[in-house]
């Protein structure tokens, strides 16, 4: 309930310097998202989700300065500062308000607001994604990975004991979800098949680390995460938790693959990761593109899941959640062919 007089104080026009005319909400199942036209204010929830834990406020405001580094990677113009949330009191009221003056009682990450209709997911309905613009989003993300930070601590998570336990905590977290978005079947036949590919391929795995392929990603690479601006800003990348951006390559690029196939743009799916091998000379990730494709949409199929448990989700929302999660899930399986 304190919580929501927060959020009711930060939709007024007064709680920001800038006084925006109009100010939207959006919630993800980790944050409340403040657009305000010009710029974005992104505030953590206080929750424990096993894999994430923003439950104190100095939890929050690390994860607040991590995000701003690591996103400024691919993004730097837009990722402007940790901003404080500051509570003012007058007589007997109280109020909350964006970098105000008063006591910091939370933190956010301040962004430029990006145009909404220049991001690839609206763009891909609209059938305004070419090949060219998929050219240039492979052609960031090779030399992204290129410099990338890599060491014999983030090689590590490329090891096939890495993998095997991050495929089975998704399938144990997803456990309770069997019957209502994925089915049992479903379930069960994706589940055989990663462990399957796991055993075969340890040599492969191996060869990955031998040649620095294991790399400090983005980690949530897909089309919604991109905006074709004048410039092409990849965002929203993984703070909260190392093992989720430190991957294979292979992975990063069958994940944004993986959603433009979601798209029904198999064309432009197969552009993407032909270029991307072409410029990085990296063939063999061909042999993990299904398995990856695989993992990535099972990962979404996951998180859509969770919304379905959040407290703060309006129930009308859910069942747009759920018809989402049950078509990743869908979408995994296919890659099992």
């Amino acid at each position: 309930m304190e919580l929501q007089y927060k959020i009711t104080d930060l939709l007024k026009p007064e709680a920001y310097l800038h006084k925006p005319q109009k100010i939207e909400l959006i919630q993800t199942q980790m944050s409340f998202i403040f657009l305000t036209g010009d710029y974005v204010y992104k505030v953590k929830k206080p929750v424990n989700l096993g894999y994430l834990d923003y439950t104190t406020l100095e939890k929050r405001r690390f994860f607040c300065h991590q995000e701003l580094e690591l996103n400024r990677r691919l993004c730097p113009e837009v990722y402007l500062a940790v901003v404080p949330i500051t509570e003012i009191c007058q007589l007997s009221a109280v109020s909350y308000h964006f970098e105000g003056e008063g006591k910091a009682i939370e933190y956010a990450v301040k962004m430029r607001q990006l145009p909404q209709e220049r991001m690839m997911d609206v763009l891909l309905l609209k059938g305004q994604v070419t090949k060219e613009m998929i050219a240039k989003v492979a052609e960031k993300l090779a030399g992204f990975h290129q410099k990338a930070k890599t060491s014999p601590e983030i090689a590590a998570f490329g090891k096939l004991d890495t993998i095997r336990r991050n495929c089975d905590e998704n399938f144990a977290q997803t456990e309770k979800y069997i019957g209502v978005s994925i089915p049992a079947t479903r379930y069960a036949q994706i589940k055989s098949y990663t462990t399957d590919f796991i055993n075969s391929n340890g040599s492969l795995c191996d060869k990955r680390i031998k040649e620095a392929r294991i790399r400090d990603c983005h980690g949530d690479l897909h089309a919604a995460h991109v905006c074709f601006t004048d410039d092409i800003c990849i965002y929203d990348c993984i703070e909260f938790n190392d093992r989720f951006r430190y991957s294979d390559v292979a992975s990063e690029v069958a994940f944004l693959a993986m959603d433009l196939d979601r798209y029904q743009r198999a064309n432009l799916s197969k552009h993407l990761v032909n270029t991307y091998v072409e410029l990085s000379q990296d063939e063999e990730l061909l042999k993990l593109l299904n398995f990856y494709k695989c993992y990535r949409a099972y990962v979404r199929g996951k998180v859509e899941s969770f919304k379905l448990d959040d407290p703060y989700i309006p129930e009308e929302e859910k069942a747009k959640v759920l018809a989402i999660a049950q078509r990743y899930f869908e979408l995994a399986e296919s890659y099992m062919q």
